[in-house]
Parts: structure tokens; sequence; C-alpha cells
């Protein structure tokens, strides 16, 4: 069943232009609980595996996935989305406009630190000056406008912005708005703070041993009740078969982060599953068309997406674990205009505009992309071959890519790369505000009118005013076409079937609410 399985794939993936074999996961399809840990003997306790470890433990100073992962459960932000991606209150109960440039929030009352230092205003108001603090060198940017946070009264504080943000609000819901503890990082330095987090969360820090695991407990004090899982433990596992073997010998319970091929290998059996959640992460490639040559021709960019059959590519490469977007912006965020149509594969249209452009026999670039995203590159590179655009495929690994990716070099990763985009305050702002206006930072375009768009988009506070906006600035992306469009993927777990838990579009691992069996 297992080759029959790859052997499909590969013929998927041959006609996309590349051929892989699936991982090699010997004994993957036997029975769930071959030995080790039974499940039902594992306690209290849930064991998540990462294929990475966390970075840090401040929340303020990390910008990756395993690091927010687990620091989810340690600390409480502003507003929160829920499970079903509702923007509901955190630390903050409520919340409004007071001006133009003035948000207020207003508190929950007996919030306390996991030490017993006391969460009110003034830690909140510390808490937003941290993270805008030049001297914190934090890579959180959403907070950008933000000039100062004033406490009011013990239980109300004001964010104050430069100009006009519509969407603080939903900035505040992850990362921008965790509220870490005054008293405790003032003491013990921030290198402790980082080694030994202290926050207002479900769970309360007990253990790092790097590249190994992270151990957490439940709060019996959280304001919004003790967890059910006693117990959380985050294990460090690259290994995609290591890990899906523990979840089958019940020394895991949740493999995230499952790669479609394991995902497809791996199948549904009586005592584990595979959950797709969807996914707000959307990829595209990057054009550079700032540097003159054919990238520099609209009509050539068109032929680019005219040529690239995404659902071919969403099911060869990802089993089906995607949708494809028209522009950069994932189908549940606002400002989304399902009006708007994605490029028509059209081989021949796309020959057409090549040859209009002065390039009939196409022509020759590259197209740089991370490792774990080798596949996908590779199908690219083969479905534009077909007219005639030879684009060198160029892999680096993650740390590399990750370095060059936020550096002020726009060109450091070539003409074309591939590249992932998480809007997590579910506004289309956040998917666009670092590649589209001319001076951002990812930003290889520069064009007038889309500068205009961002501005209104950015600047108003009238959703209708915004939504218009985002509408003219997805008519243009496609009229443009500084980007191959892509698709959104999906979120991939295996879970046995002790587990009861449901993740959110951003996909975080927020196990507040998760119950064993």
């Amino acid at each position: 069943m297992t080759e029959r399985i790859t052997m499909g794939r590969r013929d998927l993936l041959r006609f996309g232009g590349l051929a892989v074999a699936g991982i090699s996961m010997p004994g993957l399809l036997t029975a769930c609980k071959a030995g080790g840990n039974p499940a039902g003997k594992a306690g209290n306790v849930l064991r998540v595996s990462q294929p990475a470890d966390a970075t840090t433990l401040d929340p303020q100073k990390q910008g990756d996935l395993p690091s927010m992962n687990v620091l989810i459960n340690i600390f409480d932000t502003l507003t929160v989305r829920d499970v079903n991606d509702r923007l509901v209150g955190g630390i903050a109960e409520r919340w409004e406009s007071v001006s133009p440039t003035t948000w207020r929030f207003h508190l929950r009352s007996g919030v306390t630190f996991h030490n017993g230092e006391p969460c009110d205003a003034a830690a909140v108001a510390y808490s937003i000056q941290r993270l805008v603090d030049p001297a914190t060198k934090s890579p959180i940017v959403e907070l950008r406008f933000v000039t100062k946070a004033k406490v009011v009264d013990e239980r109300t504080v004001d964010v104050i912005t430069s100009r006009p943000d519509p969407i603080l609000p939903q900035k505040v819901s992850l990362f921008g708005g965790v509220i870490v503890p005054p008293k405790y990082i003032k003491e013990k330095g921030d290198a402790a703070f980082a080694a030994s987090p202290v926050g207002t969360g479900p769970y309360v820090f007990q253990s790092w041993q790097r590249d190994n695991q992270i151990v957490l407990k439940a709060n019996p004090k959280y304001w919004g009740g003790k967890p059910a899982v006693e117990q959380v433990t985050f294990k460090v596992m690259p290994d995609a078969a290591a890990s899906l073997a523990s979840l089958q010998s019940g020394d895991v319970d949740i493999v995230s982060q499952l790669s479609p091929d394991a995902a497809q290998q791996l199948g549904n059996g009586p005592d584990l599953k595979v959950v797709t959640s969807p996914g707000i992460r959307t990829f595209f490639v990057s054009i550079d068309t700032l540097s003159g040559g054919p990238l520099g021709k609209k009509e050539v960019r068109q032929a680019l997406n005219m040529a690239l059959d995404v659902p071919t590519l969403i099911k060869s490469v990802l089993n089906g674990a995607g949708q494809q977007t028209p522009t950069l912006i994932p189908h549940q965020s606002f400002g989304y205009d399902p009006s708007i149509q994605a490029f028509p594969y059209d081989l021949a249209k796309a020959k057409t505009l090549l040859a209009q452009a002065g390039y009939p026999n196409g022509f020759t670039t590259k197209l740089t992309a991370s490792a774990v995203d080798k596949d996908m590159a590779q199908a690219i590179s083969g479905q534009l071959a077909k007219i005639g655009v030879k684009a060198t495929v160029s892999i680096m690994d993650a740390a590399s890519f990750k370095q060059r990716l936020v550096s002020s070099n726009k060109q450091a990763l070539g003409p074309m790369y591939f590249t992932g985009n998480t809007g997590w305050t579910m506004d289309a702002e956040s998917n666009l505000q670092s590649f589209i206006r001319h001076d951002r930072r990812q930003s290889r375009w520069n064009n007038s009118q889309a500068d205009k768009l961002i501005d209104t988009e950015e600047g108003s506070v009238d959703s209708a005013t915004r939504k218009k906006a985002f509408t003219k600035l997805q008519q243009l992306l496609v009229d443009e076409a500084p980007f191959l469009f892509l698709y959104q993927a999906s979120g991939l777990f295996a879970v046995n079937d002790r587990v009861q838990w449901k993740t959110n579009s951003n996909g975080t691992l927020a196990m507040a609410s998760a119950k064993l069996t």
C-alpha cells in the first residue's frame, strides 16, 4: 500500500515538472500501539512534537512558529482569536477607539502573573513600551505606529499611535499584545526572563532541555480556569519518520507541522488520524521587478502566472492540503474580494505574451527557495519550462534563507524567490504590509497607485473605505503581476485517539482547551 501511494504521488509531481520519492517510514502503517508507552497509560500529560526547538522564550524577541507554539501557552495577550477565529477578549475584556489615534483597553480584574505579580494597567503599558522600544530589537512589526501606552487607571490603558490604526485590536491578538511582568524583568534581567519565562497564561514554565523538550504545568490560578491537561510537553523531533513512529508507539500524542507527504503515507487508523486545519499562510513567488530585464515587464510576469497550474501544484506537492489564492490575501481575511479571479492556466496565452514582450523563445532566470520548500520550487520550475522559461532552482538552508529574506538587500535572494507569509490578524493589511509599498522591507515593486492604496487601507478607520482600497489593490496586483500568486496552505496534524483539541486558522498550538480521554 505504501508503494502504491508513493508512485501515485510521483506521477503527479512528474506532471508538474518534478519527480521525487516519498519519505521513507518503514513500518509506519503497522498497528498504532506496537510497543513503547501505550497512549492509555500516559496519564494526564499531553506530548506534542515539533520539527524545531524554540529560539527564545522571551515572547517579544521571537518571530518563529516553534517559539510561538510554546509561548502562547505561557503568556496571554490583550485580545485573542478563539477556535472559531472570532476576535474575543484576552487580558482586555473590551476596547474602543476614543480618538483617531487612541485605542482604550479595559482589563480583567484579579489577573496575576505566575510569580504572584499583579497584571494591571501598569504591566500592560510596560509590555507595550518594551515591545516598541528599539533597544528590545523585537522582530514583531505590527505595532510600528504605536508611540506610547498610557495608564488611565488600574484597569484601563490607552494605546496611542502616530497615525490612525484601524486594526490595532487585531494586532494585539498575538505577540503584538503579549503581557510580560515588569517587576520580574527589572529584577532578573532579559536573559533570565528568556531562560525562565513568567506569564499569566494557562501553563507555567517548568523546564527547557535545548533541542530536546520543553515542559509546562497547568496554572491552577489561571483566570480562565485551570486547564484540563495537567502537563504539556513539547518534544523537538526534526525527523518526520521518528515523530510519527513515536505517535504510533504512544510516546507522542500530537505531531505538528506534518508534511503532506507524511500525512498521505500515515493515513487514518482506529487509534490515530490526520487532522486538516484551514490555514491562513499564503505562499507566492516574489519577483524583482526593479532590476530590468524580462521580469521588469508586466506581460512577462502575467505569462509566468498563466504558465502555473496551481491546482495541480496543490494536488501533487501538497496532496491537496491547500487552496488557490488569486493574490496574496487568504480567503478568511478581511479585505479578500471573492470577485477577483486567479490567473487562468493558459500556456498558449502565456507564450503569446512572452512573444509580445520580446521573448518568443523564453529566457533564463533563477528561483531561490528554502530547503524545506525544495519540492514546490522544483515543481514551479518544471511548469515554467513549458513556456521556455528556464528557472534554475537554487536551494538554501532555512537559516540562511531567512537571514537574506529579512536583510536590507532586496536582491539577496535573486530575481525570484519562493516564500510564505502569515497574516494572523485576519486582516489583509498583515499580508501586504511588508511586500507592497515601495519603501517596505521586502517590497521589490514600485507603483505609486499601490502605495496610495496601502496608505488608505492602513490609515482609514472606515471599514467600507478600507474594503474598497483592498479590492482596487487586488485588481492592480492581478494586472501588474509583481508576484507569482499561488495558494494558502492547510495545517496538518497527526493525533491519537486520546486527544480532544482544535486549533484556529493561525495554527498555533494553544492547549488551554485541550482534553485527554
